[in-house]
């Protein structure tokens, strides 16, 4: 199996609730489209310094994280940051990795958004037994 990627749109989550308040317009909303790898081995959304950058996404906390060599980095944490592929959205935090490192969509979001993964495709779509909506397990 090759490496997936999915065209995922990034929005500012504080500029949403702005925007719904009628403090900001809808055309001030800060967002972008970025290619993540679909990465099932990471747990959080994980994008670098220049989206972080153009989204100009607040400040939360700073939490670690172990990398795939096993070293263990302290990354701040953004966020709110509201996610949007096809039909399905969620909203949630993400670490910041240095520079324009890759971004990832990690194991929480695609749980969040309801998505699986085709491999014989090479591509992230939206769950085939309930293709109108995220349904989530809740035991």
């Amino acid at each position: 199996m090759g490496l997936i990627y999915a065209d995922i749109e990034l929005i500012n989550g504080e500029d949403l609730v702005l925007a719904k308040r009628h403090y900001i317009g809808e055309d001030e909303v800060k967002r972008m489209w970025v290619s993540m790898l679909v990465d099932t081995g990471s747990v959080y959304l994980c994008i670098n310094e220049n989206i972080q950058e153009q989204l100009q996404l607040p400040f939360k906390e700073k939490r670690k994280g172990q990398l795939a060599d096993g070293r263990i980095v302290e990354y701040n944490v953004v966020g709110p940051i509201e996610l949007k592929f096809k039909n399905r959205s969620c909203t949630t935090n993400a670490m910041v990795l240095p520079g324009d490192n890759e971004p990832l969509l990690g194991a929480i979001p695609m749980e969040d958004m309801d998505v699986v993964i085709r491999p014989q495709r090479q591509e992230l779509d939206v769950h085939p037994d309930h293709p109108y909506f995220a349904q989530m397990k809740l035991k």
